[in-house]
């Protein structure tokens, strides 16, 4: 059987491709699938158990069966931070996007309030105009898109059952962000004001976590990916994680 294993991030460049095609025996495994890809592509073990993997853009554990036309995906520590002008997405159902062109916090944040709210947060994430003692010249977000848009939605679902708020709305840019451009906006509107501070805390605490966003931090001597924070127990690669 073939399934297609898509890189990202600092992977895509370890790798020297984005994907490729394997051919595999049925009955595979998704360990003995990254166990070969660890072989074939240098530098790939040094990351231990950081890396997470998923099949057709869901995370999945190493136990999990292999098929025909699986899409694999290697995806490291993530980062994350169609054109948008601010308006209500045509779905209703919809709380987030992901958006190539600047966003508008003030428009946004205004079309979500409501009569009832008596809390409107906002958390704007924007680029700074330096990291790691040097100054930035810009970001380069990029990001497994059907999958980052899944989880981003998750994220805003999750939020509303789990924390007394009326509304959400997550929207991160992707592509290249000047200094001082909005990288994530996050507006959750409430009754009260802790339920959404509390809220906008967990979806981009969780976000810089979960979501399958990377950044590329673009100095005057050159180009790095910026270090991730680590996956939740639940999704990296470990030992332990071999049932599903």
């Amino acid at each position: 059987m073939r399934v297609k294993v898509v890189y990202f991030g600092v992977l895509r460049d370890m790798a020297g491709h984005g994907d490729e095609a394997v051919e595999l025996a049925d009955g595979t495994r998704l360990a003995e699938l990254y166990a070969d890809l660890q072989k074939r592509v240098p530098g790939l073990t040094k990351f231990g158990s950081s890396i997470a993997l998923s099949i057709n853009y869901e995370y999945s554990n190493l136990d999990s069966l292999l098929h025909e036309g699986d899409e694999i995906a290697l995806l490291p520590p993530v980062s994350g931070g169609a054109g948008d002008s601010g308006e209500r997405p045509e779905n209703a159902a919809s709380h987030t996007r992901l958006v190539r062109e600047p966003i508008h916090s003030e428009l946004i944040a205004a079309d979500l309030k409501a009569p009832e709210d008596g809390a409107a947060v906002v958390f704007d994430g924007i680029v700074r105009n330096h990291s790691r003692g040097r100054r930035t010249l810009y970001l380069d977000y990029s990001a497994y898109e059907p999958m980052a848009a899944a989880e981003l939605e998750k994220l805003a679902q999750a939020a509303l059952a789990q924390y007394p708020v009326r509304d959400v709305r997550i929207l991160h840019r992707l592509g290249r962000l000047e200094i001082g451009e909005t990288s994530v906006l996050i507006v959750v509107a409430s009754a009260h004001r802790a339920a959404a501070f509390d809220a906008s805390r967990w979806i981009i605490d969780t976000l810089k976590k979960t979501v399958p966003i990377w950044k590329k931090e673009h100095f005057e001597d050159g180009a790095v990916w910026a270090d991730g924070e680590p996956f939740p127990p639940e999704i990296s690669i470990s030992s332990n994680n071999t049932s599903k």
